[in-house]
């Protein structure tokens, strides 16, 4: 059996990741208010494993930004390495931290209005590598993004998932693919806002 048969892949080509990094500027995302929010993490990937992630989001990424990334995607038959030079490229957004831990920037940030009200945000960054992973090389090497996707409501209250360890490309039909490296995203309960 293959590695890659393994690893779960999530075709977005209509669902809300997607929705986040395809869809143009709704109005909502030109403002530029910093916003700061708590949740509660769920893995369930290496046995159950909990702790609080706080975000801040500083501003929105524009509708150039986010065109500059989709045409790296569609363009390269193999997108991860220059997707990644260029997110990393492009000014910080905000961060996402736990208590135990640095703060880590964040370089994309999207937001839509949801039909029933409320919101969906999509963050996107490069994943912290250590040095170990950067020296042996591992196939965990090639899943270098991390994505985060929230439902709030109109309260601002909410729940998402945070997909650690991701690669992202176009497939033949021209699906934006999400080829998460563990087995499932890891859940984000208990989302509010930090005032």
């Amino acid at each position: 059996m293959k590695m890659r048969s393994m690893l779960p892949r999530l075709v977005l080509a209509a669902s809300a990741v997607a929705i986040g990094l395809l869809m143009p500027d709704t109005g909502v995302s030109a403002q530029n208010v910093k916003e700061k929010f708590t949740g509660f993490a769920i893995n369930m990937n290496s046995g159950p494993k909990t702790a609080v992630v706080d975000f801040t989001i500083e501003r929105w990424s524009t509708d150039a930004e986010r065109e500059s990334l989709l045409a790296i995607l569609k363009e390269n038959k193999n997108p991860t390495a220059p997707l990644l030079r260029a997110l990393q490229k492009m000014p910080k957004v905000g961060y996402i931290r736990t208590p135990q831990s640095l703060a880590w920037d964040l370089r994309f940030a999207r937001q839509n209005p949801l039909d029933e009200g409320g919101r969906q945000v999509v963050l996107a960054t490069d994943r912290p590598i250590g040095f170990w992973e950067a020296r042996n090389q591992p196939r965990s090497i090639d899943y270098p993004f991390t994505i985060i996707e929230i439902h709030l409501d109109k309260n601002d209250k909410g729940e998402g998932k945070i997909l650690a360890g991701t690669k992202i490309y176009i497939d033949k039909k021209n699906n934006v693919v999400l080829e998460n490296y563990g087995q499932q995203p890891v859940r984000f309960n208990e989302i509010k806002p930090v005032k």
